[in-house]
């Protein structure tokens, strides 16, 4: 074992990749820990209902953000390790792309306002917050350092980033700034992050801005190979955030607030699972090979009651816990919270099933599954939210997730056999085996 180490420590390959994740696993604690704390401040100074308008006008970007992004992210990087000598005009290609794309998205968000209940005030949050899209067209430049593995700078960038919006959201809370000072802050933001990307990548390349170059057919290449992640990112935002559009439509900006506080607390522990799920990946190709089921289904079952476990503790004390960070006034999101906190167990559910259909190579069925939760999730939102309110949303979520995280997968002759196994897991039975 000491050899194995001693070799790794000798390989530079190995060294290196090691040093580029620890920098991004540390940043993301540390956004983690500091957005919460300063979060947590945020909230209890807006209260539920200026929150919860906040929390919709986010929400309601969210829901065009991959109109903006174009699905490029993994794409410019994959050409960016395969032929660096195209680094000029796949940046400069990518930059105006994203930069189209950051106002195509203002167009239709123009256009979508049109369809909505929200006062003028509203829709200025809403463009206030989806003009930071074009400042994110800079992200190329991490593109850039994430194909040199070079993502300590990526990291400097977002942690200065980091640090002075925090302070800037402390300081209108201490001087009483009004709900629109802080939907500036997130422009500020999105400009302060590009202003560090393009600060390290001048100091740390050899670039001329010159040769920063728009080719058609280079454009033409990456929305060929784009353009069903950008379909996928539109799902996948409409699965995060149209919980919360729905709120403010159906009831009020005051249960979108309660909601969302749940919410903001659920989503840092989500970090948990995907740890997990990359964490145990290549012991999931491992058993995939050697087809050891048995192994599997402890080793699911393990981590899976491990997190449920989590979740009845913090549904237990929800109350407590909502009361000393939140205080008083959002009371009623200790509800959403205790049934929200589920989600994380279910999660891991849902990631693990897309590694494991990745290892199989079935990619289009990972896809399938995301719309199927997005149809579901949406349904089970008009349903119940304007019975339930922000409790029903919490239950529509976790619903969702159960569906597709379990029982989806016994409706496919494809994945039939996770929903056995995964059933032998949680209920300790051995209905795979017999199968």
């Amino acid at each position: 074992m000491i050899q194995k180490l001693k070799t790794l420590q000798n390989n530079h390959g190995f060294i290196r990749y090691f040093k580029n994740t620890s920098w991004l696993f540390g940043e993301k604690i540390l956004r983690m820990v500091v957005s919460l704390t300063v979060g947590v401040w945020v909230i209890r100074y807006l209260g539920p209902k200026q929150y919860g308008l906040f929390s919709y006008a986010i929400s309601f970007v969210v829901l065009f953000t991959a109109i903006a992004t174009l699905g490029l992210n993994s794409i410019v990087v994959r050409e960016l390790v395969k032929d660096e000598s195209k680094r000029d005009e796949l940046m400069g290609t990518a930059f105006w792309l994203k930069l189209m794309g950051a106002f195509v998205m203002l167009l239709v968000l123009a256009i979508a306002v049109n369809f909505t209940s929200n006062d003028h005030y509203t829709n200025i949050l809403i463009f206030i917050i989806a003009s930071a899209t074009i400042f994110q067209s800079f992200n190329v430049i991490d593109f850039y350092f994430q194909s040199k593995v070079l993502s300590k700078y990526v990291v400097y960038a977002n942690i200065i980033s980091l640090f002075l919006s925090s302070m800037v959201k402390i300081a209108l809370i201490l001087y009483k700034a009004p709900l629109i000072a802080f939907a500036w802050v997130v422009l500020f933001d999105s400009f302060v992050l590009a202003c560090g990307y393009i600060y390290f990548f001048l100091k740390h390349s050899k670039f001329n801005i010159q040769n920063l170059t728009f080719k058609k057919e280079t454009a033409v290449n990456l929305l060929r190979d784009s353009w069903p992640l950008i379909f996928s990112g539109i799902s996948v935002g409409f699965g995060m955030r149209i919980d919360q559009v729905f709120l403010k439509e159906m009831i009020s900006a005051y249960e979108v607030g309660i909601y969302s506080a749940g919410v903001r607390l659920v989503e840092p522990l989500a970090f948990i699972p995907m740890v997990i799920s990359q964490s145990i990946f290549p012991k999931l190709i491992q058993m995939n090979e050697l087809k050891d089921i048995k192994q599997f289904i402890l080793l699911f079952r393990a981590i899976f009651y491990l997190l449920f476990g989590l979740a009845v503790m913090i549904m237990l004390f929800s109350d407590v816990i909502i009361s000393i960070l939140f205080g008083n006034s959002f009371s009623a999101s200790s509800h959403t919270l205790a049934i929200l906190i589920f989600s994380i167990p279910l999660t891991f559910l849902n990631i693990l099933t897309s590694k494991l259909l990745l290892i199989k190579g079935l990619q289009k069925i990972i896809m399938h599954r995301q719309l199927i939760l997005v149809i579901f999730n949406i349904s089970l939102n008009l349903l119940l939210i304007p019975h339930y309110g922000a409790i029903g949303a919490a239950i529509a979520t976790v619903l969702s997730d159960l569906f597709v995280g379990l029982f989806l997968d016994g409706m496919n002759k494809n994945t039939k056999y996770l929903f056995y196994m995964k059933i032998d897991a949680l209920f300790f039975t051995k209905f795979s085996r017999i199968q």
